[in-house]
């Protein structure tokens, strides 16, 4: 079948195995109505010194899904040191932090552009980078990417559609095909194991039963990539529309081993005697109803929330008891997986700031199902909402996703205490500035008030003042002071004269 060409000069002779519709069409034309002049100049230059230049992969596909586009790729036959040549007195900002890998960045008009000549990488057995070797062929450089629907192109200056292995047909049908074999394509790169499973959650694409065999029988191989590019897929997933599709497929796949092993873990046999919850059901029920609740509440999808949700009974299996009578218990288990959600996470790369919030999520998760029927006292929701701090919007979400009862009463129970204990915070919040609770007298006058020097003293002086705020509320300072002056006399602390 002949090459389709999108609007601008007589395409090349490529082969493409289906044409575009007129829908598809417009979507790849818009892309470039935001980038026309800067195609344009930018194919003409490599033309004009005989060079090919195309853009390739991830913003074609995007284009053909009708999905916005961010990122410009561009492949040529031109190595790193021509392309900073040719770009050279044109572009507005060139920078070469990937030059290693053949791909020269720049900046033209606002827009950002990767330039990466034409390429086949693989690993040995043991690296951990992979090892480039230049091209000269487009169609041998789709060759060896990912997937077929990341392996289509539109050449630049002329525009003419590039489709050598049925991307376009595959994208039709969402599904993933590798454009060879796909033992020889995760061969190459084990991270397109993890980018199947991505994809699987983010664009709802089916590996097709060949690449589900060929990533079954390689996971092994995710062994040898780096923590920094799996965190960076698994954050990708977590943040899709799907995560939970990724997760199941990641599991089924085998890959979960080597990115998050405590997953699997959580199916827990069930047998007659000893029944209780799927724990890795529960766990991907959870996080389909923290994702639910994110919408409802008009939140923005987050990395954070997800992530406690998929993780917060990971402490259940190492916490597992068999008590009389057949019950089964977990205590601790939040303890438990906090510390193991800080390790993997850490283990993975993520920054710090996302590791200290899903444990103390995670730690925090049971936290509620002491409230009961409202017993609590003010001081005990001051202090439920203190030690959430910034996170207590997420422990809201997080608390009530956790429920998954079948039991209509209960569940509807658990919903009215959740109603009730944030409307309490909510009035508290308004009365006390609740996320920002402090006693009533700072170290300063401590100090003063102690006649202290600064040192551990004034540190227990501090939490004393601040165990009776969140036990009373506000007490003014002159009332602060006099429980200040009670204490430090049970002390045995010698107060100066006033």
């Amino acid at each position: 079948m002949p090459n389709t060409a999108l609007p601008g000069e007589n395409p090349r002779p490529e082969r493409a195995p289906s044409e575009l519709t007129a829908e598809q069409r417009d979507a790849v034309a818009g892309v470039f109505a935001s980038i026309d002049q800067v195609a344009r100049e930018l194919g003409e230059r490599f033309s004009a010194a005989g060079h090919e230049l195309a853009l390739v992969g991830g913003p074609v596909r995007d284009a053909l899904l009708g999905r916005e586009v961010h990122d410009f790729d561009l492949t040529t036959d031109a190595v790193p040191q021509r392309i900073l040549e040719l770009v050279d007195g044109w572009a507005d900002a060139v920078w070469t932090v990937g030059i290693d890998f053949g791909t020269v960045g720049l900046r033209k008009n606002g827009l950002q552009l990767e330039i990466t000549t034409y390429r086949s990488e693989s690993y040995s057995p043991k690296s951990r980078k992979p090892e480039v070797d230049y091209g000269t062929s487009l169609t041998a450089d789709l060759e060896r990417r990912d997937f077929t629907v990341n392996a289509m192109a539109v050449r630049l200056p002329e525009r003419a559609f590039v489709d050598p292995f049925g991307g376009l047909d595959d994208l039709r049908d969402r599904r993933l095909r590798t454009p060879g074999r796909p033992e020889d394509s995760f061969g190459d790169d084990p991270l397109r194991i993890m980018r199947a499973v991505r994809f699987a959650a983010q664009l709802g694409f089916e590996p097709v039963p060949e690449v589900r065999t060929a990533a079954r029988e390689m996971a092994d191989r995710l062994a040898i990539v780096s923590a920094e590019r799996i965190r960076d897929e698994l954050t990708k997933l977590m943040l899709s529309p799907v995560p939970r599709t990724g997760i199941e497929l990641m599991v089924e796949l085998g890959a979960a081993p080597y990115v998050l092993p405590e997953i699997p873990r959580l199916r827990l046999e069930i047998d007659e005697h000893h029944r209780h919850k799927d724990v890795y059901e529960h766990s991907l029920t959870v996080l389909d109803q923290a994702i639910d609740l994110e919408r409802e509440r008009g939140m923005q999808p987050d990395l954070v929330l997800r992530l406690a949700a998929l993780l917060h009974d990971v402490g259940k299996p190492k916490t597992r008891a068999f008590e009389p009578g057949g019950r089964v218990t977990f205590h601790h288990h939040e303890v438990v997986g906090a510390s193991m959600s800080k390790n993997r996470l850490s283990a993975l790369r993520f920054p710090k700031d996302v590791v200290a919030d899903v444990s103390k999520l995670v730690a925090l998760h049971l936290r509620f199902h002491g409230y009961g029927k409202g017993e609590w006292t003010d001081s005990a929701v001051r202090r439920y909402a203190r030690d959430a701090g910034h996170l207590l919007q997420r422990l809201h979400v997080l608390t009530r996703a956790d429920c998954t009862t079948r039991n209509r009463r209960k569940a509807a129970a658990l919903s009215r205490s959740y109603d009730d204990i944030e409307r309490r915070i909510e009035r508290l919040s308004e009365e006390e500035e609740l996320n920002s609770i402090r006693p009533d007298l700072d170290g300063n006058e401590i100090q003063r008030i102690l006649g202290i020097k600064p040192g551990p003293l004034v540190g227990k002086a501090y939490r004393f003042l601040l165990e009776l705020r969140l036990e009373n509320g506000p007490m003014g300072a002159e009332a602060a002071e006099a429980e200040l002056r009670s204490w430090a006399a049970a002390q045995g602390i010698e107060l100066p004269e006033a």
